[in-house]
Formats: C-alpha cells, structure tokens, sequence
C-alpha cells in the first residue's frame, strides 16, 4: 500500500469532521493536510446568540489546532490555486500535491452583488457581524426592522425565522417589544420551502405568533440608502430603520478559477459519494449543488440545503470511501440524505424537525413541537463541538448521545 496524502480545503464543519475521521481511520503514513487560512474556528450556529448577547466572542471560537487529531497536518495558509490536472494546490506558503483532494471551502457572501447593500445592512452571518449586529441592536430605540433574504441558496435555510424571532425575543425582554415592527422578507414562495409545506406552515404561524410579518417572492434588486427603503422587482418599496441582511452568496473564486463549478455556481458532486466530475475529488457541504425531489412542484427538482448538518455526515462518508480505497477495498459509505434542524424561537424554547430530504414524493418530516428540550439540545452541541477534541468524545459527548437517545433524535456525534 503506497503512501498517500489526502488535502482537505477548508477547516468549517465538512472539513474538520473529513480531516479527523481519515485520520482515525487511516495508519499515520498515509498524510492527511488540512488547510485553513483561519487559525480561529467561529460556531456559525451560535452567532445568533452572540447577536442578541446571549455569548461572548471568545464563548463561540476555539483554535483550530484543539479541534484535530494528532498527526493531522494543519496549514494555516490561503488556497491560490487548484491545479486539477497536475493534483497540486497552491498557497500562499507553498505549493502541495495530493493523491485525494476533498473541497469543504463553504460559501462566501457577496454583499456587493446588490446596489447599496454593503454599505447599508448589517448581517448575522458573519462572526464579526453577529457582533456588530449587537451592538446596533442595544442602541436601537424604535422603528421598524427589515430581515430581507437577498437571493437563493442561502446557508441553514432556518437561519433567517430564526434570527427574526430571536429579535424579537431581544426587545421583549427589554420592554420595547411594541416600539419595534420586524419584518421577515425573502423571495422564497414560503418559510424553508425545501422541506415542504408542512414545514413551512408551522414555521410562518411560529412568526406570526411572535408579531413578525413575513413577506414572500420579493426579490431585492437595490437598498435607496438615503430613502431608508428597499426596492424590489415588480413588487412596492418597503421602509426600514435598520436593516438586516442574508446577503448574496457566492462559490470562492478559487473553486470558480479551477472551473469546478456549474451553470448553478457550485459545485456539482454525485448525492450518495460526493464525487466531482474530476477524479480522486469530493466536494463537501455548503459548496456543492446536489439536486433533490421537488417538494411545490414535483416535476421541478430542487437543490439540498446548504447547513451544517449535512456537511458532517458527508464528509463522514467521504472519509470512509476515501479510507476504503487507499485499503484497497470496494468503498460502501453513502450519503443517505436525512438531515434535522433545531429552530431557536426564543425564551430559552426552539422547535425540531428531521426527515429525509432524498424522499420522493411529499417529504418524510416529522416536526416536534416548541420545548425547552430542543434548546438545550443546540447547547449541548455547541459545548460539544467547541470542546478540544479529547474532552469531546469523552463526558460532553456521552452526556449529547444520552439526550439524543432520551428524546429518539437521528443526532450522530
């Protein structure tokens, strides 16, 4: 068996999981590079807390060398390039070749794609904004609110439901609740329109529930800054005070540069193996573009959300299949297509829901309803992932594979 090296591009959950379960798997002469310009590791599911204060900075980060196996090699450099045909990347230190090539590079936001937005919105997408957002939320004394989803796809399609209900959880716990109008705006037919409309129902009665409006199919084209208004294709301006956005989102230009992407702008990887089009090379998580059922209109396909939990199983999977092959034995992992959500609606409650995304026909989700339960669970799994890596699999992970067996969740730690 010849040695072989293995490069993972990108250290957010696709990678950390891909990196530390080939090294688990594979003997230590087989290399395994992990390359992250970041040496700082931000839990995104958490920056919605740290938005409305609820967590510290330094409460949702941990340094991506506690996060790692031993033997795995950590380069804390930017990919410049990706040579498909010759296996070789390139960084800013060096160059590198590879035998296995998994890109885990996520999604980058493009505030810029639309006229006035970057100068103008603020975001929770983004550890510093989540920050930002904070502090224009403590100096907020009135007015109204615009939450606006700036196209498709976006990350963690609950995202925005969320943080429009943690909002207004934010003002009813310091009295301003009624000096405050929240409006949830997307061009989406309904909330989380991939997972049905069963699911979207529950979750616009959640909204409607917490006094937030919701305006869907309203396509932003510009923010009129001056105006405090957005404007819409072939939809009436709506006013704000503050803004708040889910920007464009974009593949790296790197990935762009390497033609890995399709007309879609991500990258197209078979749903059970995650194969690319090249060979020897997966792409993971947020940067893929993997078709499944339609859920409004069956004939018409849709695409797999862009979260986190499918990104750690599909890099569980990638794992074992590039493991199998280096062995020299026939590769078994696939992807199977479930995934599950925890949905924060405030006052220390949040709702569940989980089924199989791959179904044909109406989705098999079973929704939970709104408990403390579901809310505690997102806390322990933040605790869990942000723990070094020797803590983890020991008490915080005995204690989250407990609570999911207690509450029947599929939660694979």
């Amino acid at each position: 068996m010849n040695d072989k090296t293995v490069i993972i591009l990108g250290a957010g959950v696709g990678g950390l999981v891909a990196a530390n379960q080939l090294r688990q798997l594979l003997p230590r002469e087989h290399r395994i590079i992990l390359i992250e310009k970041n040496p700082v590791h931000a839990f995104a599911p958490s920056f919605l807390w740290l938005m409305t204060g609820d967590r510290r900075p330094e409460g949702i980060t941990q340094a991506v060398s506690r996060l790692v196996r031993p033997g795995i090699e950590v380069i804390h450099e930017e990919v410049r390039r990706i040579d498909l045909a010759n296996r070789h990347i390139e960084t800013t230190a060096g160059a590198l070749n590879y035998d296995y090539l998994i890109v885990a590079l996520g999604a980058h936001l493009a505030p810029e794609a639309i006229p006035g937005l970057a100068a103008e919105a603020h975001s929770f997408f983004t550890f510093d904004g989540a920050g930002k957002l904070h502090q224009a939320l403590e100096h907020f004394q009135g007015g109204k609110i615009a939450i606006v989803v700036c196209s498709l796809p976006y990350k963690c399609p609950g995202a925005p439901h969320e943080g429009a209900m943690l909002i207004a959880d934010f003002f009813q716990r310091r009295g301003q609740r009624k000096d405050v109008g929240i409006q949830l705006i997307t061009p989406e037919p309904q909330p989380m329109p991939v997972a049905g409309p069963e699911l979207g129902a529950a979750v616009k009665q959640m909204l409607e529930a917490k006094g937030i409006s919701f305006h869907p199919l309203h396509s932003l084209t510009s923010v009129a800054a001056q105006a405090g208004e957005l404007i819409f294709a072939g939809k009436e301006s709506i006013r704000y005070d503050l803004l708040i956005a889910i920007p464009p989102h974009r593949a790296p230009q790197v990935v762009q540069d390497a033609a890995l992407t399709d007309g879609s702008g991500w990258i197209p990887a078979d749903r059970a193996t995650l194969k690319t089009n090249h060979e020897n090379v997966y792409a993971i998580g947020d940067i893929t573009s993997i078709s499944i059922p339609g859920r409004w209109k069956p004939d018409v396909p849709m695409k797999l959300p862009k979260a986190g939990v499918f990104a750690h199983a599909q890099a569980e999977v990638v794992a074992h299949r590039i493991a199998s092959e280096i062995k020299g034995l026939s590769p078994t992992a696939e992807f199977c297509g479930a995934g599950y959500c925890m949905l924060e609606a405030g006052e220390g409650l949040a709702g569940f829901a989980f089924g199989d995304f791959f179904a044909e026909g109406a989705p098999r989700l079973e929704l939970r309803n709104l408990g403390r339960a579901w809310h505690i669970g997102k806390v322990l799994f933040e605790k869990w992932w942000l723990a070094p890596l020797g803590i983890r699999r020991t008490v915080l992970g005995s204690a989250l594979s407990i609570g999911a067996r207690i509450l029947k969740i599929p939660v694979n730690i």
